[in-house]
């Protein structure tokens, strides 16, 4: 495994590649890496001929208040495990590389609309910082392939429409939650619950499934469905922002028509911001 640190020496690599013809698989990351990383990169070996997984915490996605001064940096125990996982090329850029001209006047992308709802109303520039972030990634790492956990399912939405939106040549594929045996999501921010919190975050997942399992019965109950998780939540020492049954395809508002939807919450639990969500397919 190789490691760069700068655009010019991701260049030099991805130049080779495609000189030689090679296809590419690219995983964009924040680092403290857990097994839902690793699941991408597995995948993304199966797809391309060379992978690369970028390391990077983007500040611009971080609200006022939010933990990016303290959001965990692992570099070395990443590296390891990257090249544990036959990755060829990892790229761990400093703030410049990215933000050339500072982050305070740098162009942004924002995909209308979806960045507006559900963890948009809690985060205003969250997804404009993710977008704009993976924009300058994948235009530099000139992938055939990126992937994305669908734990982020907005996030993933977000990135697939910016990326047909701009037109880009890139396969976006969006991989299946990994969970913990008790059925706790994974995430780096996992880390912040104590002994206690930790102990109770699973029941976030209890509770969707039993939301999916009764819109399944009775989509006709969705505003129940979503007060209930509201409270359930509330109940049981969670701060929740949203519990809320969506179209999968669009995150719109679902109609009686819709079949393909999807169950989003959001949710403090102590000092960590917990977000999971679960498909469910209504029988025509």
């Amino acid at each position: 495994m190789e490691t760069v640190f700068d655009l010019a020496g991701l260049h030099r690599v991805v130049n080779q590649w495609k000189r030689e013809g090679a296809s590419i698989a690219f995983v964009p990351t924040m680092g403290n890496l857990h097994k839902g990383h690793f699941s991408l990169l597995e995948r993304a070996t199966e797809l391309a001929d060379k992978t690369v997984v970028s390391i990077f915490v983007n500040p611009i996605q971080f609200g006022k208040g939010e933990d990016y001064e303290s959001y965990p940096s692992t570099l070395e125990k990443d590296s390891a495990g990257l090249a544990d996982n036959n990755l060829d090329l990892l790229f761990a850029p400093d703030l410049k590389q990215l933000y050339p001209g500072g982050v305070d006047t740098d162009t942004r992308v924002f995909v209308p609309e979806l960045s507006n709802i559900l963890c948009g109303r809690f985060r205003p520039e969250h997804f404009s910082g993710v977008a704009t972030v993976v924009t300058k990634l994948l235009i530099n790492t000139q992938p055939d392939f990126a992937l994305f956990g669908e734990k982020d399912f907005q996030q993933l939405l977000v990135i697939k429409r910016a990326v047909s939106d701009l037109c880009m040549p890139i396969e976006i594929v969006g991989m299946p939650v990994i969970r913990e045996e008790d059925g706790l999501a994974m995430s780096s921010r996992n880390a912040y619950l104590n002994m206690t919190e930790r102990k109770q975050a699973p029941l976030i997942y209890q509770l969707l499934q039993s939301a999916a399992q009764r819109l399944r019965h009775s989509p006709d109950q969705i505003p129940a469905i979503e007060a209930e998780g509201m409270k359930a939540l509330e109940t049981n020492g969670f701060r929740p922002e949203y519990f809320s049954v969506r179209r999968t395809d669009d995150l719109a508002e679902p109609k009686a028509q819709d079949l393909r939807l999807s169950i989003l919450t959001a949710a403090w639990l102590g000092s960590a911001r917990l977000i999971d969500n679960v498909k469910v397919l209504i029988d025509s």
